[in-house]
């Protein structure tokens, strides 16, 4: 009798590295070489080296201009170190020189296009542009966003020309095989609605609801475009600054991606890491948390981005969040989290996070007492999923166990 037909070998395993927002305008851009004009138009700050003078008051003096790899600070090794094959964040901040601040928006972010090394520092592959911020410098600002982008070799997704653009995955080439990143947002992240890309009208890909009914567009986008072998990532910009509750809806709407063949849901939009979970196999990260900001200084939970002038203005009482202990709320504004994932066939095979300190608007590895609070942390947001993660020697948490 014949032997039978041996299985196709799988793929190799995909590396991953992802994180939430990371803004690399306002403070941050008059850190860099070529910062933009710093005039804004909050409330109570209207000069950008403000955000520096911030985190200068509670960190020690800033030498000016960092090299564009300074605010990765020791993240950018990690990464390195780990050499996923994609490396994709969420990029709030617009890249240009335009002037056309979106009209009674209380924030507005930009970096200078001729600091887009900051980015190219961290050789990062795929942007996320799909969020509050993108267009917080008109549509022009769009458009430069996206032409310097490209012509840095960096892959986009979430926002375009039109509604096709803005819906069009980001296509990677990888030794796993074609990689596909959709992303989308939603009204309670702050995206406004006139921001929604249409049909000869430039935006952001925008979701009416957040529920698995709301799924279905980005359900039949991905039907439309993968095939055999495609691992397919959907970027999700939802949910408020802060807060642990994972809503029904918020996992309705992940499940729903996850059953129409979606292999990881990458949501951010809080300031801090969420729970996340594993299901079929499939990893689910509710928020990814801040990477990269200019908030050192302002305080913890009430260091909002709606009004972080208001913060800014008196002695807040979330300081102790900045000098590495958590508010009154529980959160830590200064600890943040590069994700790394290994998927096999589009199932989650090992996850790793490795949490940093932000201190002198750079990133230094979280200290032993930080990266335990942060586990007690994530183990009771994880417990209802069945998800738990360990301490690993080498100051990562990794995934110990699900049910």
């Amino acid at each position: 009798m014949a032997d039978a037909p041996a299985a196709p070998p799988a793929n190799p395993p995909l590396s991953l590295f992802l994180c939430g927002d990371v803004m690399t305008g306002r403070g941050i851009d008059q850190l860099l070489p070529q910062p933009s004009r710093p005039h804004l138009y909050e409330p109570d700050v209207t000069d950008a080296r403000d955000y520096v003078r911030l985190a200068e008051r509670d960190s020690g003096p800033i030498a000016r201009p960092v090299g564009f790899d300074y605010v990765w600070g020791e993240a950018r090794a990690e990464i390195d170190r780990r050499a996923p094959q994609l490396r994709l964040v969420n990029l709030e901040t617009a890249i240009t020189t335009a002037e056309d601040a979106w009209p009674g928006k209380g924030i507005h972010d930009r970096m200078h296009p001729a600091n887009i090394g900051v980015l190219t520092a961290a050789r990062i592959d795929g942007c996320v542009l799909a969020n509050n911020h993108v267009l917080d410098w008109g549509r022009a600002g769009l458009a430069e966003t996206l032409c310097v982008l490209r012509a840095a070799g960096i892959r986009t997704a979430g926002a375009g020309a039109d509604e096709d653009e803005a819906a069009a995955p980001a296509i990677f080439d990888t030794p796993a095989g074609r990689v596909l990143l959709f992303a989308a947002a939603h009204g309670s992240s702050g995206v406004p609605r006139d921001w929604g890309a249409a049909r000869g009208h430039a935006g952001v890909w925008l979701l009416d609801e957040i529920s698995a009914r709301g799924a279905e567009p980005i359900a039949r986008r991905i039907a439309a475009h993968r095939r055999a072998g495609d691992t397919v990532i959907v970027s999700l910009h939802w949910g408020g600054n802060w807060g642990y509750d994972i809503g029904r809806n918020e996992r309705a709407c992940a499940h729903a991606l996850i059953e129409a063949s979606a292999d990881l849901v990458h949501g951010h939009s809080s300031h801090h890491a969420r729970g996340f979970e594993v299901h079929r196999g499939r990893l689910i990260l509710y928020g990814g948390g801040d990477f990269i900001n200019d908030y050192e200084g302002i305080g913890g939970h009430e260091a909002d981005r709606t009004a972080p002038a208001r913060s800014a203005r008196r002695p807040p009482w979330g300081h102790a969040a900045v000098l590495g202990r958590p508010d009154a709320s529980g959160y830590r504004g200064d600890i943040t989290v590069a994700w790394f994932a290994h998927l096999q066939d589009g199932r989650l095979h090992e996850l790793a996070l490795v949490p940093f300190q932000s201190r002198q608007l750079t990133l230094r590895r979280a200290s032993a007492r930080d990266t335990g609070w942060l586990l007690q942390t994530l183990n009771r947001e994880c417990r209802l999923f069945g998800v738990q993660l360990a301490a690993a020697d080498d100051g990562s948490l990794r995934l110990a166990a699900t049910s």
